[in-house]
């Protein structure tokens, strides 16, 4: 079979995504769930009397999508432009003795497909919701593990005071605490199925059609809506944005991690793996690998996000094309999601952490980092004002050489007036500054338990 995505490219699709979300998607699995639905209206609808039941239980003989030619409903499609109809005319097809006619009872296109979708969506969901689970525990063992470990917390890519490699890493992590908390929000708003009939007022089933459209759901294990969303596809878009949001996180926790294995910097790296990142002309070379495709990943999810929330605008009650954008952004996104959350995952597992470069580093400036912490210990006897001032002056001059950092605080007068050279020393000491950060991690980690 001919591929032109990466996503189901046999190069590049693991690259970009999972076997096990690809497979949701696929189009056995699409139609499968639109038989799924099929035959739980016809059970529901038998056991109200709608249909007869010799009709259901031979509908019922036919919901197995093996059974189906997909390449003679790829046809149909593009002659009716839907994917129900062919299916809906090879099911009635199959059953005997007339009883397909009763399939599909009340139902319109869009209700079969709407709710197919979702099923699709839960069971995505499911993985995505094992995923996020898998990288909370790997950040928390990281965050855990390196608690206390200093490292120099940067600002506009420059030192700026120190952290702790956990401190960096509960952050994260308590990103993807919110992330969870969305996802179980939206999954009371997302996981609702359709049923209305041609304009969502289920007139075709007279006064059983709320019977009908309760039956369904329960059948298929999805919330009944409280009226048809056919045109108005909110839920769908803020699913986008959530799946954006997630997506870009693990792009944040990806950037630091590269810009932490620059070769000038060297505190982290991803895990090792033989042939992985090696560069075709320069043997030194260990590239990052990971975060480059979390990275691609991420950004095609933000653009198809976009692409959901531009399918909200649909005019009436059943829409002339924004409907159709979703038939390729909604498995495109959570493709790709798989993608960039199975490298996060990965990432967060196997990070490799050098503490002793991280120190090194810390020592680089000659103690300029703590620049800050010697300001706030003379405050309080100079003033803030001339405190920072003093100490201004003094980090030009060792910046341009003229001494080190202690020398030049200590030999100052109206410093050493305030404070001797040990006490400047300790001020000087990285682990000594890294303010909360232990008992802001611990807070983080007290989520997980």
């Amino acid at each position: 079979m001919l591929t032109a995505s990466t996503i189901d490219s046999v190069v590049f699709a693991n690259l970009f995504s999972t076997e096990a979300m690809r497979a949701l998607f696929t189009d056995a699995t699409r139609v499968q769930r639109y038989l799924d639905v099929e035959l739980a209206l016809a059970r529901v609808q038998a056991n109200l009397g709608i249909i007869p039941q010799a009709a259901c239980d031979e509908i019922q003989r036919h919901g197995n999508a093996s059974d189906y030619d997909l390449e003679a409903l790829g046809s149909g499609t593009v002659r009716a432009g839907s994917p129900i109809i062919p299916v809906v005319n090879a099911l009635v097809k199959k059953c005997a003795n007339g009883h397909g006619e009763w399939a599909h009872w009340g139902a319109t296109t869009q209700d079969i497909m709407d709710t197919g979708m979702i099923l699709q969506i839960r069971d995505a969901v499911a993985l995505i919701e094992a995923d996020l689970t898998a990288i909370r525990t790997g950040l928390a063992t990281l965050a855990r593990t390196h608690r206390d470990v200093p490292m120099a917390g940067r600002s506009n890519l420059q030192h700026a005071i120190p952290i702790t490699f956990g401190y960096k890493i509960a952050v994260l992590l308590a990103s993807f605490q919110r992330h969870d908390e969305r996802l179980t929000q939206i999954k009371q708003r997302l996981l609702v199925g359709e049923f209305g009939g041609a304009v969502g007022t289920l007139a075709s089933l007279g006064t059983k059609g709320l019977a009908v459209q309760e039956g369904l759901m329960a059948e298929l294990g999805l919330a009944q809506p409280l009226i048809a969303w056919h045109t108005a596809r909110d839920t769908l878009a803020e699913t986008g944005q959530f799946l954006a949001l997630l997506t870009a996180t693990c792009a944040k926790l990806a950037l630091d991690v590269r810009l932490l294995m620059q070769t000038e910097v060297a505190e982290a790296s991803e895990p090792a793996q033989a042939g992985r990142g090696g560069s075709s002309t320069m043997p030194q070379k260990r590239n990052p690998v990971l975060g480059n495709f979390i990275h691609a990943c991420a950004a095609q999810v933000r653009a198809q996000a976009g692409l959901l929330t531009e399918a909200m605008v649909q005019d009436h009650e059943r829409a002339t094309g924004p409907f159709q954008m979703e038939w390729s952004a909604i498995p495109e996104i959570f493709c790709l999601t798989a993608g960039a959350l199975a490298h996060t995952r990965a990432l967060a597992d196997g990070l490799v952490i050098d503490p002793a470069r991280m120190r090194a580093n810390l020592d680089r400036s000659g103690g300029l980092l703590l620049a800050e912490a010697v300001m706030m210990g003379l405050g309080p006897s100079l003033g803030r004002k001339l405190a920072h001032d003093l100490v201004e002056d003094i980090c030009r001059e060792v910046i341009a050489g003229h001494g080190t950092f202690l020398d030049l605080l200590a030999a100052h007068p109206q410093i050493a007036a305030h404070m001797t050279r040990d006490q400047l020393s300790a001020l000087l000491d990285p682990a000594g500054y890294t303010g909360l950060s232990g008992i802001m991690v611990d807070r983080v980690l007290a989520q997980e338990e």
